[in-house]
């Protein structure tokens, strides 16, 4: 057999390991041939490829980002979702031509869909979850977000010196345009005294209170996380931007924000998300040996498994005020803004 492996949307952590898990199971369990498809679903349609052998998956198991390149894939689902048949052909003779019993499509939400969709055009395709927002739905975790989590922790754990010794409230913004995963486990992790999040919204009010109320306590300063997707209600500015100035016009304490952003991105993955993208990675080749197409790979109740393509295409995993999580903080005093 021969499969091809690309990965799509943004960089995270861990999508050389899943490579290389892939890669070197096909190669060395199974007897499978093995292209990469560089630039993600692009280099499929212009078969942009490199050969993947043992020795070139050496190496890779620490390395962030992604040997094969990637790209956001606006034009490729456009085709996709074109009425006109053409287009679908075009697809399908790409795949053809580049003598494919399966594809292995590496990413997150929207390359899951566009997955779920070659599927329905008749390809042999597996998916891969991918993303640091850990908001792909059908899977308890995807690989990337612990590497983000650890990244957003210890810089939360830098801010409280500087806010203990300067007697200030500090406002971290955090990566999650829908899903507040990360804002979540960071905040909880760092001991942030305030976790803002897009599914649960805020009441400025109790975010004031929460704040004053620690002064009052004799508490000199605060942590506030703050997802970046978090919708604001009366202005444009960046989240950590907005809260500083409310919170410093409101209370009159010292308040400053720190924009964390790609940083949460990129680097090595950590040792967690490296077993994760390679467990996920052999599973995905061990469906294409059983001829188990239209499938993505999922950790669900600490096992690696699998589910279907059209189960998990469109949908977001969120946080919910019953998450255990949340729950949790809220015993401990945390304040949610709500």
């Amino acid at each position: 057999m021969k499969i091809g492996i690309l990965t799509s949307g943004g960089d995270c952590p861990g999508i050389n390991a899943t490579i290389r898990g892939v890669g070197k199971t096909a190669i060395n369990h199974y007897g499978m041939d093995v292209i990469g498809i560089l630039n993600g679903f692009s280099g499929l349609l212009y078969k942009d490829v490199i050969e993947l052998t043992d020795p070139s998956l050496s190496g890779i198991l620490n390395l962030g980002g992604t040997i094969l390149g990637t790209a956001r894939e606006k034009t490729f689902r456009k085709m996709i979702t074109s009425p006109d048949e053409k287009d679908h052909q075009q697809i399908k003779e790409c795949y053809h031509e580049l003598g494919l019993d399966g594809l292995v499509c590496i990413g997150g939400n929207g390359t899951q869909r566009t997955t779920w969709m070659l599927s329905k055009l008749g390809l042999n395709v597996i998916g891969v979850p991918k993303t640091i927002d850990n908001d792909v739905y059908g899977t308890d975790i995807t690989f990337g977000f612990d590497s983000a989590v650890s990244i957003a922790t210890d810089a939360i754990d830098r801010l409280h010196s500087t806010a203990s010794s300067h007697r200030r409230v500090m406002v971290i913004e955090l990566m999650g345009h829908h899903a507040g995963w990360i804002a979540l486990h960071a905040g909880m992790a760092g001991g942030a005294d305030i976790i803002l999040l897009p599914e649960l919204g805020y009441r400025m009010e109790a975010i004031m209170c929460k704040i004053n109320k620690r002064m009052e306590l004799g508490k000199a300063y605060s942590i506030v996380a703050v997802a970046e997707g978090i919708k604001i209600k009366d202005s444009n500015e960046r989240p950590a931007i907005y809260f500083a100035r409310k919170i410093e016009e409101e209370t009159g304490f010292e308040t400053r924000e720190t924009v964390l952003g790609y940083i949460q991105r990129g680097g090595s993955p950590t040792a967690y998300d490296r077993i994760l993208g390679t467990m996920l990675g052999g599973h995905a080749a061990k469906l294409i040996h059983e001829g188990k197409f239209g499938r993505m790979v999922a950790k669900i109740d600490n096992k690696i498994t699998d589910v279907s393509l059209e189960d998990v295409a469109g949908k977001l995993r969120l946080v919910s005020s019953d998450t255990p999580l949340v729950l949790q903080g809220k015993r401990m005093g945390i304040s949610f803004g709500v």
